[in-house]
């Protein structure tokens, strides 16, 4: 038997002549399935992203009759249980050249983007990002793209609206890997570009942190207000949980923060120590536009009340446009240049509202929204009242 070593040494070989020959040649077929490989998390806790990926999915396809460009749809799911590159670069070079998947997607944390980003141009492969959020994966290899947003993007319309309302000086709170000091970046950066003052800042451990002690120097320094930033699930309830416990409201510190913090999917379990929390995002449940609302009804006729769908589902659900817009203006040819040729530039009508990507970076352009949490009809939502339109990843600004 071949030990690990030598079997990422074999696929790597089969990986430089797929690159060599392009891949058209093994799925161009229109009686052979399009194989979309779909790398993602479906167990521990953050298996809720996969089962959002996949519900996107579902149904979009079953909307278009199980097929784009006329070809049906074989959509192999890979787990990574969680941020594991090594595993996501594995699944990555086996879904090429043993599955023969002509496009991966999914790519839910980021350091599993930046590895099967070397895959994807080694086997010259399209890989179209669902949620990672760093900013610089785009610039990680020519074949990615993304669909999803960066937590830049969503962070600056923040910093901005912060300081027309009057917030002079902040403390930023962000977990400790590369979106968390993306997210502090750039929040610093277009805070003190408008004259605010940066009062502190802390970097908390992915690894269940206990925030009390965070809270409590916060309560110390006595700052106007915060802006955190945590991935969605298990680390935002916890810190709101504590910040009540706290009494920072009383305190008259005020809190802000990215709508990773409010995930709609989330939000139902994170209860009532959310409520009036400000947040900027690029989709809420309750976005107010006919797309949206046949977005929403439609899912919960296929999935019923089990489950709400999240950004991660609404990205998942454009990602199959995406590819379907790119091989309508390629024939249905799935050569990994001509696809990522086809994307640059694209524009649709998203449930979140209009969306397109940037040709010369690859990432996407679009409406950031300025949200509160109420309770409307009985249920938590995010409810959109302020927005910033056609934004681009800060980081990438003129290129």
């Amino acid at each position: 038997m071949m030990n690990n070593r030598n079997v990422l040494a074999t696929l790597t070989l089969a990986l430089a002549c797929i690159g060599a020959m392009g891949v058209a040649g093994h799925a161009n077929a229109a009686d052979e399935p399009l194989r979309i490989g779909l790398i993602a998390t479906y167990s521990g806790p953050y298996a809720d992203y996969g089962r959002q990926f996949d519900a996107g999915i579902a149904l979009y396809l079953k909307e278009h009759g199980g097929k784009i460009a006329g070809r049906k749809v074989e959509i192999i799911k890979k787990d990574t249980g969680g941020p594991a590159p090594d595993a996501a670069k594995r699944i990555a070079q086996e879904l090429i050249v043993r599955d023969k998947a002509s496009i991966l997607t999914g790519l839910d944390f980021s350091p599993n983007a930046y590895a099967v980003g070397a895959i994807a141009t080694q086997a010259k492969t399209p890989a179209i990002v669902m949620n990672a959020a760093s900013s610089a994966i785009t610039t990680s290899s020519p074949y990615v793209a993304r669909l999803s947003f960066t937590v830049q993007q969503v962070t600056e319309p923040m910093a901005k609206y912060m300081l027309k309302q009057g917030v002079k000086e902040a403390y930023t709170v962000v977990a400790d890997y590369a979106p968390g000091v993306d997210a502090e970046t750039a929040f610093k950066k277009a805070f003190a570009a408008g004259g605010g003052k940066i009062a502190g800042e802390l970097r908390t451990p992915m690894n269940n942190p206990d925030f009390s002690a965070y809270v409590q120097r916060i309560k110390d320094a006595k700052p106007q207000a915060v802006f955190f930033f945590f991935p969605s699930g298990v680390m935002p309830p916890a810190f709101l949980k504590v910040w009540k416990e706290r009494g920072m409201e009383e305190a008259g510190i005020k809190l802000f923060a990215t709508g990773e913090a409010t995930d709609d999917s989330y939000l139902d379990a994170t209860g009532d120590v959310a409520l009036g929390l400000l947040t900027s995002h690029h989709y809420s449940y309750a976005h107010n536009s006919p797309k949206n609302q046949k977005f929403v009804k439609d899912f919960a006729a296929e999935f019923g009340g089990k489950l709400r769908p999240s950004y991660f589902a609404v990205t998942a659900y454009d990602a199959m446009e995406a590819i379907e817009l790119a091989l309508a203006k390629t024939k249905g040819d799935i050569a990994g240049d001509k696809v990522m040729e086809a994307l640059r530039g694209m524009k649709f009508e998203s449930p979140r509202g209009p969306v397109e990507i940037d040709p010369a970076t690859r990432d996407i352009v679009q409406t950031v929204y300025i949200r509160r949490t109420e309770r409307v009809k009985g249920e938590l939502v995010n409810v959109e009242f302020d927005q910033f339109e056609r934004v681009k990843d800060p980081a990438k600004e003129g290129k």
